[in-house]
């Protein structure tokens, strides 16, 4: 398997689906099934039962999963592709637009 091009911490854009050109920060990363977990976006809502964690039950909002090919990198407030690139004996992503270090 390849070495994903967005972390965890990563700041993205979302350029396809219902939540089109809006911005958020990845909670996680599941290279398993190449999706990610962005802040605030690609909300659903869930229907929960009482439990010891969540007295009340009902209905609770929280995000979904977005494919890892419906967002894109920001570096400098703009979205960019990620390639790679060894730094001396490290290997670091590379920002495609500008050509600047991400890591």
């Amino acid at each position: 398997m390849s070495a994903m091009k967005i972390k965890k911490g990563d700041t993205v854009k979302v350029i396809a689906g219902k939540d089109k050109g809006k911005e958020g920060k990845v909670l996680s990363v599941n290279v398993k099934n190449s999706t990610v977990l962005v802040e605030n976006i690609n909300m659903v809502t869930k229907h929960s039962k009482p439990s010891v964690a969540n007295q009340n039950g009902g209905i609770v909002s929280k995000e979904s999963p977005l494919h890892i090919s419906n967002v894109m990198l920001l570096s400098g407030g703009k979205p960019t592709r990620v390639g790679f690139k060894m730094d001396g004996d490290k290997k670091v992503r590379v920002a495609k637009a500008t050509g600047t270090v991400i890591d």
